[in-house]
């Protein structure tokens, strides 16, 4: 198949400085040519945003872009968004890695199953000891799985741009902060719009092994609002609600005990 259409990769970067030249050579080794990347700074105060525009003059492909201020993630991707040129969009963060192939196999499927908006791919994690989980998705989640947990790795996404800008991109407000992409599925779904994950591992996210420490109690609650969002608006049965006390009951769990359960699942 012919790379005859552009796919602009967004990547909002916000102190990378050691990880951002890894994340971009995995996009320059891409077997699928014909891209864009897009990398907006969100007021790193390390070195990130000098190392991102070293990297830009290696390649007319890669454009860099600046916040005036921290605006968190939603609104960076957004700003990205602002700039892209690209039929399709695909994500990328600047401390992770993907398969040479990842857009490739997603835009091919993109381009032979027009009934998808979106698609998503298998990742492991991994950090400085090696790979240590791969996370696993259904393939063809529906909105009752969408109710559980958000249902796609949005680091190794695609979506097609037109469908992307038909939502409103991403959200902003703070009720969706650390939730904007399980917000954004459900944005699509509402449109009736479908989402499919590859069931290969194309992409790796660099993450330490307590990273589920970083959810506080905001974090769940804005979940679990969601959780019941999805329920009220797909008028789900009641069974599917308990899935947002769960989301609540987990900041109380012990956290020797929910290591033990996040690794296991």
């Amino acid at each position: 198949m012919k790379n005859d259409k552009l796919i602009s990769v967004v990547m909002g970067i916000y102190n990378c400085e050691n990880t951002l030249a890894e994340a971009v050579e995995s996009i320059l080794n891409q077997t699928y040519t014909n891209w864009e990347l897009i990398m907006c700074d969100d007021g790193s105060s390390d070195n990130t945003y000098s190392v991102a525009l070293e990297l830009a003059k290696k390649d007319d492909r890669i454009k860099v872009i600046k916040n005036k201020e921290n605006m968190t993630l939603a609104p960076t991707l957004n700003h990205c968004i602002e700039c892209a040129r690209g039929e399709y969009i695909a994500r990328m963060d600047g401390d992770d890695v993907c398969d040479k192939t990842r857009l490739q196999k997603e835009y091919e499927f993109l381009e032979n199953h027009s009934e998808y908006a979106f698609v998503s791919c298998l990742m492991d994690l991994y950090d400085d000891q090696g790979t240590y989980r791969v996370v696993h998705y259904e393939e063809k989640p529906n909105v009752e799985a969408l109710a559980k947990t958000s249902q796609f790795s949005h680091a190794g996404s695609m979506m097609r741009a037109n469908a992307l800008r038909e939502v409103g991109c991403y959200s902003v407000d703070k009720i969706h902060n650390r939730i904007e992409d399980y917000h954004l599925w459900t944005k699509f779904y509402e449109k009736s719009y479908k989402g499919y994950n590859i069931q290969e591992v194309l992409y790796s996210m660099r993450d330490d092994r307590t990273a589920f420490h970083r959810r506080n109690w905001n974090n769940r609650l804005n979940e679990a609002r969601l959780q019941s969002y999805i329920c009220k608006t797909f008028n789900l049965p009641v069974k599917y609600r308990l899935y947002s006390l769960i989301t609540i009951a987990k900041f109380f769990v012990p956290k020797f005990l929910y290591k033990l359960l996040h690794k296991n699942k």
